[in-house]
């Protein structure tokens, strides 16, 4: 088979309006993510994205679809040690949706949870952690939870826990017309 007839065969990655299942239509949120060892890394701890595009080594964009949960961590250093630690926790929108301007994420996004701080950003991610213990995905809890968890956290009031009701009840929620 000659290069032609290859290139012809080799089907081209499909765009991301034909993943988001109606061309032209839903608007994908993108997310851009980095890393620079010792200096940056803004990754995400929970999300599913539809596609993730790598712009070189060191950066990449996450594309999500509407209605999408993901959580992003930015960490920053300089040569002291680390300058800044930022954890958010947001939703994709969708075209009638008010969406928040977040810097890095295109064209914005639903902001649930805003950490900032060690021991903010520790707090929501033992919080990650216990629910994810409980056999829940991160992606599934309720968005109704995460802005009850920022709000106590700027309130620094105790933080609530996500429990294994409190998931069902929103599950059912979600199933009522």
């Amino acid at each position: 088979m000659n290069a032609s007839a290859l290139a012809a065969t080799a089907a081209p990655p499909p765009s991301p309006a034909v993943l988001a299942g109606q061309a032209g239509i839903a608007p994908l949120t993108r997310v851009s993510l980095a890393y620079i060892e010792q200096r940056i890394d803004v990754y995400l701890r929970f999300g599913e994205p539809a596609r993730t595009i790598w712009l070189d080594r060191w950066r990449r964009v996450a594309v999500f679809l509407p209605r999408a949960m993901l959580c992003r961590i930015r960490w920053q250093a300089n040569d002291y040690g680390t300058i800044r630690w930022q954890l958010m926790v947001m939703q994709a929108c969708t075209p009638l949706d008010a969406a928040q301007r977040i810097p890095g994420v295109l064209p914005g996004a639903r902001l649930l949870l805003h950490a900032e701080g060690d021991a903010n950003v520790r707090a929501v991610l033992e919080r990650i952690d216990g629910i994810e213990a409980q056999g829940i995905a991160a992606i599934d809890v309720s968005p109704a939870y995460w802005r009850t968890l920022g709000n106590r956290l700027a309130a620094r009031l105790a933080l609530p826990d996500y429990t294994a009701e409190r998931h069902a009840a929103w599950l059912a929620g979600k199933v009522l017309p």
